[in-house]
């Protein structure tokens, strides 16, 4: 118990310290003293850098909780935010959007994409509610869920190979994700979507506990199964789902952290592994962000979230093979 509350103090100082310099790094260099006084750096810092490194730390937080979601759901320890396909009918949406809209003449704006991003993921969302309400058998959800997925992926292909240069730019410019796409406007719609699927999260911890042991267990103990896995997908979908929107993809972020939390923590107790997974996420995503924009020319945040999280990733896979 002592251990894991000098843990957690220790990954609280840490993402305030990450938060800091994450507002810091930029191609300007700019001094925090620079929120309160007025004038150019005080515009970048509060305009740009402060909705930029809250966003980094929403999005760690609502990826990470919607991977340990998946993984308690399937009792797989690869399964992630897009294992229901959330993330793939967010891209479609966007797809559509870019590509038929130059086509058509549509206006392609940030609100529009993150209204299409919405819209594509809302109805992947409600086929996996509508499945998981009909089904017993959560091998059967992740298999429709992994084929929705497909079928969205291979939509996106089809539209991509029939798009002009400049849609086909601007859609996988997209894809790479960013953070600096939210500003305080976007973020007054990104808050109450992440908000409320945190909020169902917790009111699941007693549930999760007992579905990672199983669904007939979970049953005994009073657990009603069908609608734990459909507030679950809920839940995912609203994180993964409104992150994708403003962010683009973000990979390996929802997979791999919730293994860094129970390794850290030595429990699978979601009330300790919920948390510490939204703790772990805000900082990786600080952390990815600050190196980010370290460089002369921005990166993009999943390239760099991919090369923090392939490797556990991996590392989980051979160890259940040794």
């Amino acid at each position: 118990m002592k251990r894991n509350v000098i843990i957690f103090t220790g990954l609280s100082v840490l993402l305030v310290v990450l938060f800091v310099f994450d507002i810091l790094t930029g191609a300007a260099d700019v001094p925090l003293s620079a929120l309160w006084t007025e004038g150019t750096a005080h515009n970048i810092i509060f305009g740009l850098r402060l909705p930029k490194s809250l966003t980094a730390v929403l999005a760690g937080v609502s990826l990470s909780l919607s991977g340990l979601l998946m993984q308690t759901l399937f009792r797989n320890p690869l399964a992630g935010p897009s294992v229901l396909g959330v993330s793939g009918g967010a891209t479609l949406g966007v797809a559509m959007l870019v590509f038929l809209g130059a086509l058509f003449g549509f206006t392609v704006s940030a609100w529009t994409t993150v209204l299409s991003a919405i819209l594509g993921a809302t109805v992947v969302l409600l086929l996996a509610m509508l499945v998981a309400a009909g089904v017993s058998d959560n091998v059967t959800l992740l298999i429709v869920g992994m084929m929705i997925g497909a079928i969205a992926a291979a939509l996106v292909n089809v539209l991509q190979n029939f798009a002009d240069p400049d849609s086909l730019k601007l859609f996988i410019t997209w894809t790479l994700g960013s953070l600096s796409s939210v500003g305080w406007q976007e973020m007054r719609v990104l808050v109450p979507v992440i908000l409320a699927g945190a909020t169902i999260s917790v009111g699941l911890l007693k549930s999760l506990n007992g579905l990672q042991l199983g669904e007939d267990y979970a049953a005994a103990l009073g657990v009603p199964v069908k609608l734990v896995r459909t507030l679950i997908i809920l839940s995912t979908g609203l994180l993964a789902g409104g992150i994708t929107a403003f962010c683009g993809p973000v990979s390996f972020v929802g997979v791999a952290i919730p293994h860094l939390a129970r390794g850290l923590f030595r429990t699978a107790n979601h009330h300790v592994t919920l948390p510490a997974s939204a703790l772990l996420g805000a900082d990786l995503l600080l952390l990815c962000d600050i190196i980010c924009y370290s460089s002369t020319y921005p990166l993009p945040i999943s390239t760099v979230s991919a090369l923090f999280g392939a490797p556990v990733v991996m590392y989980v896979v051979m160890r259940k093979k040794s």
